[in-house]
C-alpha cells in the first residue's frame, strides 16, 4: 500500500547507471531513504523531485529496508538556492548538520518546520549566514546540548556584562570571569543575538541586519561551542569555512 509523505530532498546519491537513492526529512516519517528508479535519465520524471533542496509531496512504496518512489510533485524547487554558489553552500550545510543530527525515523514535526523555514528564507534572499547561525542554535537541543544563556552559567545572575564560557557551556558574568580564564569576551549585541537566535520562533523572522564584526563574534562562539561539544565534522563546513577564508582575502 503506497504512503504519501511531505518532504525535503537532503542527501542524494548514484545508484546503478540510472538511478537515485534518495534521503527526505519528512513531516510524517522524520528521515527515511528511498530509492528512484531512473532518476538519472534526463526524461525521467523524477529528476526534478529528487533535486538536493526540492520539497515536495511523495508517494513512497513502504519497505522492511529501502523503500522505493513512485511519485513526486514539487511544492518548491527551491530553485534561487541551487543558482548561487554562497547560498548552495550554506544549504548544503544545514542539511548535513540536520541529516548527522537525528536517526532514521524519529519523526519531529518542529524540526522540519524549522528545515523548511530555513531553506525557504535562503531561497528567498535572506542573509544566509545570519539563516546558519539560527540554525545551529535551534539544533542545539536536538544534539543534547542546552547552553545557558538565560543567566549566568556559574553564579545565576541575570543581570550584568556577560562573556561566553564554552567550559561552562553558556554566559557568565563579568563577576565570574576569573572561575574561567578562557572565556570569550563578546559584545552586547553579540550576547543578545545568541539569546534571541536560540529562544525565538523562526517564522517571526522579520528583516534583520547584523555588523561584520558581530557576525565574526558569532561565528567564533558558535563553531567553538559545536567543536567542544558535538562530535560532528562535516564536509559542507570545511567547504564553509574555506569560502569565508577566500572572501578574506579579496
Amino acid at each position: 500500500m503506497l504512503q504519501k509523505c511531505e518532504g525535503i530532498v537532503i542527501r542524494r546519491s548514484n545508484y546503478g547507471e540510472n538511478n537515485k537513492i534518495i534521503t527526505l526529512y519528512t513531516r510524517e516519517w522524520g528521515k527515511i531513504a528511498v530509492m528512484a528508479r531512473g532518476a538519472s535519465k534526463p526524461s525521467s520524471r523524477f529528476s526534478a523531485v529528487t533535486q538536493l533542496f526540492n520539497y515536495g509531496s511523495y508517494l513512497v512504496q513502504p519497505s522492511k529496508g529501502m523503500g522505493g518512489l513512485q511519485q513526486g510533485e514539487t511544492v518548491s524547487s527551491m530553485r534561487a538556492i541551487r543558482e548561487d554558489i554562497i547560498t548552495t553552500a550554506y544549504a548544503s550545510y544545514i542539511v548535513e548538520l540536520l541529516d548527522k543530527s537525528v536517526e532514521d525515523r524519529k519523526p519531529n514535526p518542529y524540526l522540519f518546520e524549522l528545515l523548511y523555514q530555513s531553506l525557504n528564507y535562503i531561497n528567498e534572499g535572506y542573509d544566509s549566514e545570519i539563516i546558519k547561525f539560527i540554525f545551529e542554535m535551534k539544533m542545539l537541543d536536538v544534539l543534547g546540548l542546552h547552553p545557558t544563556l538565560n543567566q549566568c552559567a556559574i553564579c545565576g545572575a541575570t543581570e550584568g556584562n556577560f562573556s561566553f564560557s564554552i567550559r561552562e557551556g553558556g554566559f557568565i558574568c563579568h563577576r565570574c570571569l576569573e572561575k574561567d580564564p578562557y572565556h570569550l569576551k563578546i559584545s552586547p549585541a553579540a550576547v543578545k543575538l545568541l539569546r534571541v537566535f536560540y529562544y525565538f520562533d523562526l517564522s517571526r523572522l522579520g528583516s534583520i541586519s547584523v555588523k561584520p564584526e558581530t557576525k565574526k563574534e558569532l561565528e567564533h562562539v558558535i563553531n567553538s561551542f559545536y567543536e567542544e561539544y558535538s562530535g560532528l565534522q562535516l564536509k559542507s563546513k570545511k567547504f564553509l569555512d574555506q569560502m569565508d577564508t577566500f572572501k578574506q582575502k579579496f
